[in-house]
C-alpha cells in the first residue's frame, strides 16, 4: 500500500440505527457535538470527504450520497461513497460516524500500520475489528462484489481478501453508540 500524505474518507451515517429506535445518529450530541462532527474532526485530515447518509449541515464541506436501496449496510454503504470521491486518492478511510473518541491520531496510526498491506483495522480489546480502517482504493475496487451483492453483505466477507494490519484500540477508540444505554455511559 502507498501511504501518501493525501487521502479520502467515506464516514458512514446512513444506518437504520434499530436499538436507538431509528435515530439519526449522525445528529445525536455528546458534549454539545453530533457524531456526525466527531467523525468529521477524525478525518480533518482527508482532502476530500463523502458521507453516506441524509444531508445535514456540516462545518466543512463534504459530499451526501445514499447507497439504492436504502439501508444496505456497511459494504453497500462503503461502495456508495467510495464511487462518490470525485477524486479518490490511494488511500480511503472508512469510519462509522458513531464512534466519537477516533480521533485524527487515530488514523495517522491506521494509515503508518497499513504501509506494506492492503490496509489496517482498529481492532477492540476484545480483539474484534472495529468499523474505523484505510484501505488502498486499488485493492478494495479488486475485491468489490457486483451490485447485486453488495447489500446486506458482511464487511468481513467483503475485506477476506485483503491484507489488513491491525491495530489495538487505544483508550476508549472503540467505543460506539448502539443504544441509549451507550449514550448515557459515553457522556457520563
Amino acid at each position: 500500500m502507498s501511504i501518501g500524505a493525501a487521502f479520502s474518507a467515506v464516514v458512514l451515517a446512513g444506518g437504520v440505527a434499530a436499538r436507538l429506535d431509528g435515530a439519526d445518529k449522525a445528529s445525536i450530541e455528546l458534549g454539545g457535538r453530533t457524531l456526525l462532527t466527531w467523525a468529521l474532526d477524525a478525518v480533518i485530515d482527508a482532502a476530500e470527504v463523502v458521507v453516506v447518509g441524509d444531508a445535514v449541515p456540516t462545518h466543512r464541506p463534504v459530499t451526501f450520497t445514499r447507497e439504492d436501496p436504502r439501508h444496505g449496510g456497511p459494504v453497500a454503504a462503503l461502495l456508495t461513497g467510495r464511487d462518490a470521491l470525485l477524486d479518490p486518492r490511494g488511500t480511503v478511510a472508512v469510519l462509522a460516524c458513531d464512534m466519537p473518541f477516533l480521533t485524527a491520531q487515530s488514523f495517522h496510526r491506521l494509515r503508518d500500520a497499513a504501509r506494506g498491506h492492503d490496509g489496517a483495522v482498529l481492532v477492540g480489546p476484545d480483539g474484534r475489528r472495529q468499523l474505523a480502517m484505510v484501505l488502498d482504493v486499488a485493492r478494495l475496487d479488486a475485491v468489490r462484489p457486483s451490485i447485486e451483492e453488495q447489500h446486506n453483505l458482511a464487511l468481513h466477507r467483503l475485506l477476506a481478501p485483503l491484507d489488513l494490519a491491525e491495530v489495538r484500540a487505544e483508550g476508549r477508540e472503540h467505543r460506539d453508540v448502539d443504544t441509549w444505554s451507550d449514550v448515557r455511559d459515553l457522556t457520563s
